[in-house]
C-alpha cells in the first residue's frame, strides 16, 4: 500500500456534509452559553475606566469578566521556547488587558450569555475610557531611537537577539569579486483556514472534569497548557479535537480568549462556547511572516559563493507567543544558506516588539522567509554577473550524499538528495529553454514575459531531542498505539492530529503495508486525549516523518508479537515462521498456516498467549524520536506575463519538481503541493496585512485583504523524485509546506525577470497590478531606479 495513490478515506464525510467541527458539537440535555469578547479599538492605550454594571444587568447575561475580576490563581501562558535575551524576563501575555492595551484587537472583557445576540447587546453596554498612547506598527519604525516603546519597562523594542557565525567571513568578503546587498521584506499575511478558531468547554461539577472541544493542531499540548494556566490538574482535563477545517499553524498556539472560555465554564459550571468571527480572526489570531532582512552575498567572478552576512528582524507583535521565537531562530537563521554551498556565514536575528497582532507559525514557519531571502540574492547576483539564473544555481548547489548527511555552514545535516538532478528535471519539464527563446524574441508588444527559478529546502520532522537541546525547546517525539481486536480488525491511535492532510488514509496505508491486511480493516483515531497516546501534534512537517514512523514501528512490533503467537499455534520456533499477506506458515511448509484473524482470536480467547509466555490480547505502543530533521528539496519554475498597460499579471505556467523522500500516497503529496503553491502565489501577488506606522491594521476584512481564487491560478505540473530520507525507517521527508516555502520567491523571481529591462533590483511582495503598473510607467519614461 505504501506508494499507492489511494483515495482519501476521510473525504466521504467531508464531501457529504457529515463532518463534525467544534461548532457542530452538541452536549445532550443542555444548551451551551455563548461567550463574546470586547476588543481594543486602539493599538496602544491606557484604560482609565471600565464600567460593566449595565452589561451585567442584561437579562440572559451570566458573567462579565475583566482583568480585575479574574481569579488570583491563574498563571501566564508558558513560554515553552525561551529565546536568548538580555532582559531579566519578557512580558507575559495577559488573558484580558489590564490597564494597558498593546494591539488593536486585544481582549479587554468577556461576556457570557444565553445567546450570541444577548452577549452582543451586553458588549455594547460596556463603557471603556481610553487614553491613547503612542504606538508603532512596523519593524523600521520600532527600531528608531525615538520609537514608542511597546513595553516601556524593557527600554527597547528588541525582545531577543542571536547570532549564527561560522567560517572566515571577513576573508570571504575581502577577496570577493562581487558583493550584492539587498534589504528585503517578507510581507505579513493573515492565515485563513475555512474554519476559524472555536472552543466548547464543559465543566462537570460532580467529577470536576473539564472537557474541552477544541479546533487545534495539538490536543495533548493544549491540555498541558490549560493545566498550567488554569492551575488545574492535568488528569482532570480532557481535550477533544473534532474535525478541523484547516489551521496552517495559526491553531498551534494557545490564545488568551480560548483559555477564558474554559475558565468561564469552570466558574459558571455550565458549558460555554465561542467561535471567532472572520473579523475577529484578523485582529486576534496570530499573523505570519513579517520579516525584514538586510543581507550581503559575496561571490567570485565566476559566481561561486563565498559568504553571507547581515541581519534579520522578525516582527513578533505586541507579545511573544510560545513558539514564535523559533520561527526566526530555529528555522530562518539556520536555513538561510538554502540549497547552496556557502563557506562563511555571519547573520544576526532579532525579535522586535510592535503594537500589532502577535505573529506565530504559518505554513512553512520561517522557512519561506529564509528561502525567499537567499533565492532573491542568488537572482540579484546572477543579474549582476550576467549569468543565467539556472546556471548560477547549478554552480553553487551543495553536493548531497545518498549514504550520509551533508553538513551545512549553519550546522544542519541535510539528508539524501540531488539538487542538480532536480534542477535539470525542472528545466526540462518547464520547457525553460523554449521560454527563454520566446522571451528573447519578444512574446508581444503588449506583455512582458518573466521566468522565475527557485530552489528550496524544507526542514521537517520537528523536533529531534538532539536539536531541542540546542534550540531551547522540548523534544517533540511521537507515539502510536496499534490494537488488533479478536476479529483481526486494527485500530491505529496516534498522538499527532490531522486537520485536512489525509492522516486517516496515509497512516492506514502504513499499517496495511506492514500487517498485510486490507485497508478496510484498519481505522485510524486521533485527537482525543482520553484515548490517544501522548503526542505533540501536527506542525513543522512532522506528522508523517515522526508520527508515521511511530505507526510503522508499532505495527512491526505487533507483527512480531503475532508471529510468536502463531509459532505456538503451529508448534514451531518463531524464527521459522514466515508471514505473507495475511497468513503465517512454517518456512518450507506452506500448507501449515494460520490466518492473521485466527491469531488475533487466539490472542484473546485461548491459552495460546499464556503458553507462549506472553500477555493476552494484541496491543502495542511505540514512540519515535528521530535522530535528525528531514530535508525535503525541490526546484520550481514559474512563467508569468505582465500587461504593459495595466500591470495585470498572469501566471502562464508553474512546474514543481520535489523530493519528499518516500511518498506514502503520491496523490495526497500532489494535493499538498497544490495547496502550498496556491498559498505561495497568494503571498506573492495578493496578500499583505498592511499596518500603518502607528499600528492601525488598514485592511482588516476580506473586503480589503485579497486571497487567491482558482481563476488566478494556472494548472500546476508537479513531479516527484524520491530520495529516501536517512532519518526515519519510512524514508519519508514530508512535503506539507514545500509549495508555500518556494512558491512566493518563484513568482517574485519571475516578476523581476520580466522587469529586468527597467533596471529594478528588488520589489517587495505583493506584486499587485498597481505596483507593477507604476514600475513599468516609470521605466518606460526613462527613469531607472531601485525600488
Amino acid at each position: 500500500m505504501i506508494g499507492q495513490s489511494v483515495k482519501r478515506v476521510e473525504d466521504f464525510r467531508f464531501l457529504t456534509g457529515q463532518a463534525c467541527y467544534t461548532r457542530d458539537v452538541q452536549i445532550p440535555g443542555t444548551a451551551p452559553l455563548q461567550a463574546l469578547f470586547l476588543r481594543s479599538p486602539y493599538p496602544a492605550a491606557r484604560i482609565t475606566r471600565i464600567l460593566t454594571e449595565q452589561a451585567a444587568r442584561v437579562p440572559g447575561v451570566f458573567a462579565v469578566l475583566t482583568a480585575s475580576s479574574l481569579p488570583d490563581h491563574l498563571r501566564p501562558i508558558p513560554l515553552i521556547r525561551k529565546p536568548p535575551t538580555s532582559h531579566d524576563a519578557l512580558p507575559v501575555i495577559p488573558l484580558l488587558a489590564d490597564q494597558i492595551v498593546r494591539y488593536q484587537g486585544e481582549p479587554i472583557a468577556c461576556v457570557v450569555a444565553t445567546t450570541e445576540a444577548v452577549a452582543q447587546d451586553a458588549l455594547e453596554l460596556i463603557q471603556v475610557e481610553y487614553e491613547p498612547l503612542p504606538a508603532v506598527g512596523q519593524i523600521d519604525a520600532a527600531l528608531g531611537s525615538d520609537a514608542p516603546l511597546v513595553h516601556p519597562a524593557l527600554e527597547t523594542n528588541i525582545a531577543f537577539s542571536a547570532t549564527l557565525r561560522n567560517g572566515p567571513v571577513d576573508d570571504a568578503f575581502g577577496k570577493a569579486a562581487v558583493i550584492v546587498r539587498q534589504r528585503m521584506h517578507n510581507n505579513r499575511v493573515v492565515p485563513h483556514p475555512l474554519e476559524p478558531r472555536s472552543v466548547l468547554a464543559s465543566f462537570d461539577r460532580e467529577t470536576r472534569q473539564l472537557t474541552v472541544w477544541f479546533s487545534t493542531q495539538r490536543p495533548h499540548h493544549t491540555r498541558w497548557f490549560l493545566s498550567q494556566i488554569l492551575d488545574y490538574p492535568e488528569n482532570l482535563i480532557r481535550v477533544i479535537m473534532p474535525d478541523v477545517g484547516g489551521a496552517f499553524g495559526c491553531k498551534e498556539p494557545i490564545y488568551p480568549d480560548e483559555v477564558l472560555v474554559c475558565l468561564a465554564s469552570m466558574l459558571l459550571q455550565r458549558p460555554v462556547r465561542w467561535t471567532e468571527s472572520r473579523s475577529e480572526h484578523f485582529l486576534s489570531t496570530t499573523h505570519g511572516r513579517d520579516q525584514l532582512a538586510d543581507l550581503e552575498l559575496a561571490a567570485d567572478a565566476d559566481g561561486r559563493l563565498l559568504g553571507l552576512r547581515g541581519t534579520v528582524w522578525l516582527n513578533i507583535g505586541a507579545y511573544l507567543y510560545p513558539n514564535t521565537s523559533g520561527v526566526v531562530l530555529a528555522r530562518t537563521l539556520p536555513l538561510l544558506p538554502g540549497a547552496y554551498d556557502i563557506p562563511a556565514f555571519d547573520v544576526t536575528a532579532h525579535g522586535v516588539f510592535t503594537n500589532t497582532v502577535p505573529t506565530g507559525p504559518y505554513r512553512g514557519a520561517g522557512r519561506p522567509e529564509a528561502i525567499y531571502f537567499i533565492e532573491r540574492l542568488i537572482d540579484i547576483l546572477a543579474s549582476k554577473l550576467n549569468i543565467d539564473p539556472a546556471e548560477i544555481r547549478r554552480r553553487n548547489f551543495l553536493e548531497l550524499s545518498p549514504e550520509k548527511p551533508t553538513r551545512t555552514i549553519t550546522g544542519l545535516s541535510y539528508d539524501s538528495g540531488n539538487f542538480r538532478q532536480i534542477l535539470d528535471t525542472a528545466l526540462e519539464l518547464s520547457s525553460y529553454r523554449e521560454h527563454r527563446l520566446r522571451q528573447r524574441n519578444g512574446d508581444s508588444e503588449e506583455r512582458l514575459i518573466g521566468i522565475g527559478i527557485a530552489a528550496y529546502v524544507e526542514l521537517g520532522g520537528a523536533t529531534p531531542s538532539t536539536a531541542a537541546v540546542l534550540e531551547g525547546s522540548p523534544p517533540l517525539w511521537e507515539s502510536a498505539t496499534v490494537t488488533a481486536d479478536p476479529t483481526g480488525s486494527i485500530v491505529v491511535r496516534v498522538g499527532t492530529a490531522g486537520h485536512g492532510q489525509g492522516h486517516e488514509t496515509t497512516f492506514a496505508q502504513i499499517a496495511a503495508s506492514v500487517l498485510g491486511i486490507p485497508l478496510s480493516s484498519i481505522r485510524v483515531e486521533f485527537g482525543d486525549t482520553a484515548t490517544a497516546p501522548f503526542g505533540f501534534g501536527t506542525f513543522g512537517t512532522r506528522s508523517m516523518t515522526v508520527g508515521g514512523s511511530a505507526v510503522y514501528l508499532a505495527c512491526q512490533q505487533l507483527l512480531q508479537h503475532a508471529i510468536k503467537l502463531a509459532a505456538e499455534m503451529l508448534e514451531a520456533n518463531s524464527s521459522d515462521v514466515v508471514y505473507d499477506r495475511g497468513y503465517f506458515y512454517v518456512r518450507g511448509l506452506e500448507d501449515r498456516s494460520v490466518s492473521f484473524q485466527e491469531v488475533c482470536h487466539a490472542a484473546y480467547f485461548s491459552l495460546v498467549p499464556f503458553r507462549a509466555g506472553l500477555q493476552p490480547g494484541l496491543q502495542v505502543t511505540a514512540t519515535y524520536d528521530p535522530p535528525n530533521y528531514t530535508f525535503a528539496t525541490g526546484v520550481h519554475v514559474a512563467v508569468v506575463a505582465i500587461d504593459r498597460h495595466t500591470g495585470q499579471l498572469d501566471v502562464l505556467s508553474y512546474v514543481g519538481v520535489d523530493d519528499c523522500g518516500r511518498a506514502i500516497n503520491p496523490m495526497i503529496v500532489e494535493g499538498q503541493l497544490h495547496g502550498g503553491i496556491a498559498q505561495g502565489i497568494g503571498q506573492a501577488l495578493f496578500e499583505h496585512a498592511r499596518y500603518s506606522r502607528d499600528g492601525i491594521l488598514m485592511n482588516p476584512s476580506l473586503l480589503d485583504y485579497a486571497l487567491p481564487r482558482s481563476t488566478h491560478l494556472p494548472t500546476f505540473e508537479t513531479h516527484l523524485i524520491e530520495f529516501p530520507s536517512l532519518s526515519n525507517p519510512l524514508g519519508v521527508k514530508g512535503i506539507g509546506e514545500g509549495g508555500a516555502i518556494v512558491g512566493p520567491v518563484a513568482i517574485t523571481n519571475a516578476v523581476h525577470d520580466a522587469l529586468r529591462c527597467f533596471g529594478i533590483t528588488h520589489l517587495n511582495m505583493p506584486h499587485t497590478p498597481e505596483q507593477l503598473w507604476r514600475v513599468i510607467g516609470r521605466g518606460e519614461a526613462g527613469e531607472r531606479r531601485e525600488e
